[in-house]
């Protein structure tokens, strides 16, 4: 069984190197296409190696080009079978964080609450490996009060470290029925960047495909690089949509993307990382393009 999982686990990274070449190469052959169609200087690293490019790009057809991988394989699957996912907390959690993870699997159907004990993150991540999970969810607090979030894509990762905050419970909404548990449709807000589709992407496949009739919307909206989460339902009143808030609600950033999964910790190559304390912070949009 180890031997398996890391002879995939070196698949796995090497098909993910050969894509990010063909990324690089194909990101060179626009800057020259470019070049050429504008009637300007080549870029200095691509003289050497234009001509060579250049007879590349003879022998493509037009919108032929460009590589349509997913960055991470993991989720090519994704839609042929339901995720299976598991929601558990740190260790000795409060009362209120035991409810807000039993609501998070209101949020996301089919998911599961594993008390979490004295089991170490090793033994967890395999025990749900074993299982067949597809992503385990562990949740963090501090005095009380929820303010992290790790989601790890099993069995080879990415894991995706994210700052929770501004928890409400479906209580403290108010004035609430019985939860929806249907498939939900899935809305991504200004999530356009390169970062923004990768985060977009791990969030949006921990959910199955929903019915087309389904009335339940989950949105994960970005604003100022701090991600909304909220559940509606929705109804039709005449040519009018009233929507109606069944919670709970909370607000993700995320600061570190691991390759690997959450045993693995700091053995594992880190694919992004969040630097707030650059002079340049400030004025970048790291989730969104604009």
């Amino acid at each position: 069984q180890l031997r398996r999982q890391a002879r995939e686990r070196r698949e796995y990274l090497q098909r993910r190197a050969q894509e990010e070449r063909l990324r690089r190469q194909q990101d060179r052959k626009e800057q020259l296409r470019q070049a050429l169609d504008e009637n300007r200087l080549l870029p200095t690293e691509l003289r050497r190696q234009a001509l060579a490019l250049q007879k590349e790009l003879e022998f493509e057809t037009p919108g032929a080009g460009g590589v349509t991988g997913s960055q991470d394989d993991e989720y090519r699957w994704a839609g042929v079978e339901p995720p299976k996912v598991m929601v558990t907390t740190s260790r000795d959690p409060s009362a209120r964080l035991r409810v807000f993870a039993k609501e998070l699997c209101l949020v996301i159907p089919g998911a599961r609450r594993l008390n979490r004990g004295r089991a170490e993150v090793g033994a967890l991540v395999g025990a749900c490996r074993a299982a067949g999970v597809t992503d385990l969810l562990v949740l963090h607090e501090t005095r009380g009060r929820p303010d992290g979030l790790v989601l790890c894509h099993l069995p080879h990762g990415p894991t995706v470290h994210f700052t929770l905050s501004g928890a409400v419970l479906r209580h403290e909404v108010g004035d609430l029925g019985g939860a929806p548990l249907g498939a939900p449709h899935i809305l991504l807000h200004q999530l356009d960047s390169a970062l923004g589709q990768r985060v977009g992407t791990i969030l949006k496949h921990l959910f199955p495909v929903p019915r087309p009739q389904t009335r339940r919307v989950v949105t994960f909206a970005n604003n100022d690089d701090v991600i909304l989460v909220r559940n509606h339902v929705y109804r039709r009143q005449g040519k009018s949509v009233e929507l109606e808030e069944v919670g709970p609600r909370f607000q993700l950033r995320p600061y570190l993307i691991r390759l690997g999964t959450l045993e693995q910790g700091n053995a594992a190559d880190v694919e992004w990382r969040w630097h707030p304390y650059t002079a340049t912070a400030s004025k970048r949009h790291l989730l969104s393009a604009t």
